[in-house]
């Protein structure tokens, strides 16, 4: 069976806003790894109006960086599945939109051929989490405390503690700290 893996960048006091970090190339080279590891991403609506279509436009971009730009080539290679009750059309072709039962959806995808799953964004996650449907978690702690913003698992009952096992850790010379924990 396919691994859901959740990943997301944090700030040390626990906001995952993205517009209050700023990625340096080694971050981008790390997400990009990450993401070729993948052939499904997961989001809500949210987090897939926030990627798409900047991403893809990334690629059209002679200003970009190079690593923006593989980390953009990486994102739109991958399928990726939105979870939207509102979403009618989809700037991506390589995107279906899934009105389905969540848990449902997920484990077929989970059952199915091909690599890992992955979940981004914040509400589709902390739904998944409380499913008991994320195998693994990644978090790439940045060196700031921003004092406001979204905070990973806010105002989220789970029905139990998850107990995680930390499986890799790797330190970013901009201070940065990525955990690689698995569930226990």
């Amino acid at each position: 069976m396919r691994k859901l893996i959740y990943a997301i960048n944090l700030t040390a006091d626990g906001c995952c806003d993205h517009t209050r970090q700023s990625p340096d190339e080694e971050h981008f080279e790390y997400f990009t790894q990450l993401m070729r590891e993948f052939d499904v991403h997961i989001f809500g609506r949210k987090t897939y109006e926030l990627m798409v279509p900047y991403w893809p436009d990334i690629l059209k971009d002679p200003s970009a960086s190079k690593a923006e730009t593989e980390f953009a080539r990486a994102f739109v290679a991958n399928t990726k599945v939105v979870f939207s009750r509102s979403l009618n059309t989809m700037e991506d072709s390589n995107t279906r939109i899934v009105r389905g039962n969540l848990q449902d959806e997920v484990l077929k995808l989970k059952q199915g051929p091909g690599k890992n799953i992955l979940v981004g964004g914040v509400d589709i996650a902390q739904q998944l989490i409380q499913l008991g449907l994320v195998d693994e978690y990644q978090f790439v702690i940045n060196p700031l405390i921003v004092g406001e913003g979204k905070r990973l698992m806010e105002g989220v009952s789970l029905p139990q503690r998850l107990q995680l096992k930390l499986a890799e850790s790797k330190i970013f010379k901009s201070g940065c700290v990525a955990l690689r924990y698995l569930k226990q």
